[in-house]
């Protein structure tokens, strides 16, 4: 009963997100400083699009918790004709990891997650390796679980198929019987496969699908109507088509099918660049989380050897990659890729300025345009 009820308020809220477009919010930050810091992004948007041929594009600001500008560029979907919007939904790719962590921090907080306890606390079937794995260690890539493997994408493989796995713990077969490739906590190893576990251990600790947790910690206290699974069997609205450019041939064609199920956590969610911004903002002081969770949050974690984790060279907390920028501002960021969709999300935490950048092919929007953007509203304030 439930499910049934959870599977209609998400059908209810889908119906109402806007296609309306918005480029500038009337309010405080109506001055000639800002208009220039909304001309220079426009810029820089537009010319990374123009450059990399990217079919559509959407970005957004926030401040202070309030969305002070967001805009499309290009189109959702060219054979309709339809304009990319602050509303359009994108695929975001690893950047779900980051709704993934919030939700850990979630259940930490109302007592039903102990972050230092052994996956099989909450999934007792999932097989024992040579070493016990932790939680946090799943939340923070050090945890020993393999990432992808060219194998795992071959013709006749269960992701290369495009299996649609029904369940969180369905989708742990991919890499499940796999053994872990380090002893937990010694190395660090950026995993997708990783947060696949942890999405079936939050779901089972919450007794509910991880999409239903997501939603009900996360989507609707922050009112995010856009966030949700890319579920490639449903109608979406304002979901963007999903584009490949071909530069041997010199032409954009339509990206081919992806399921995703078989890692919603880890990359397989879509939204709009004005929800992602929200809900980056929701994390710049005590809120949806309290402050001390904010602080295990952003804080790097570190090996056994007193080492900080990393991910992609970053120090990396549960799940930001964690870092300071040329101006000694604590910066909080992560980047998603894949088939027909690419994002930024990026938050100056002291500054309260967070940044979205979110398009429907590759390659992705980079850190260094997010951080440009921050720079220039955050001199705007």
């Amino acid at each position: 009963m439930r499910i049934a009820l959870w599977i209609f308020v998400c059908l209810v809220s889908v119906g109402r997100v806007s296609a309306q477009p918005r480029e500038i919010q009337e309010g405080p930050h109506e001055t000639a400083a800002f208009r220039q810091a909304v001309e220079r992004s426009r810029q820089i948007v537009s010319e990374w699009q123009r450059e990399n041929h990217i079919t559509g594009t959407s970005a957004a600001v926030a401040i202070d918790g309030r969305v002070v500008w967001s805009e499309g560029f290009g189109s959702a979907d060219i054979e309709l004709g339809v304009k990319a919007t602050p509303q359009t939904r994108y695929r975001i790719g690893s950047v779900s990891k980051m709704f993934a962590a919030v939700a850990l921090m979630r259940l930490v907080e109302q007592g039903r997650v102990d972050m230092d306890a052994p996956v099989q606390q909450y999934l007792p079937e999932f097989p024992r390796k040579a070493w016990p794995i932790t939680v946090r260690q799943l939340a923070t890539h050090v945890s020993g679980i393999r990432h992808y493997r060219e194998a795992d994408f071959a013709p006749d493989s269960l992701v290369g198929r495009n299996t649609h796995f029904l369940t969180d713990r369905d989708a742990l077969r991919v890499f499940q019987d796999d053994p872990l490739e380090f002893q937990p906590g010694t190395r660090s190893l950026y995993s997708t496969y990783a947060y696949s576990l942890l999405a079936a251990v939050l779901g089972a600790a919450a007794e509910m699908p991880y999409q239903q947790v997501v939603h009900e910690l996360i989507a609707l206290p922050l009112g995010l109507q856009s966030v949700g699974a890319d579920h490639p069997y449903h109608l979406v609205p304002d979901r963007s088509r999903f584009y490949v450019y071909r530069a041997d041939v010199g032409r954009t064609i339509n990206a081919g099918f992806t399921d995703s199920s078989y890692k919603w956590a880890g990359g397989g969610y879509v939204a709009s660049a004005e929800d992602l911004v929200r809900f980056a903002a929701a994390l710049t002081r005590p809120g949806l989380l309290s402050a001390a969770s904010l602080e295990v949050l952003f804080t790097p974690h570190k090996l056994a050897d007193g080492t900080p984790a990393t991910n992609g060279g970053v120090p990396v907390g549960i799940g930001w990659r964690v870092d300071v920028d040329d101006k000694g501002r604590r910066r909080f960021h992560h980047g998603g890729s894949l088939t027909g969709g690419g994002a930024i999300l990026l938050t100056l935490r002291d500054e309260r300025v967070a940044v979205s950048i979110v398009s429907n092919q590759l390659p992705r929007p980079t850190e260094s345009m997010a951080a440009e953007i921050a720079d220039a509203f955050a001199a705007a304030r």
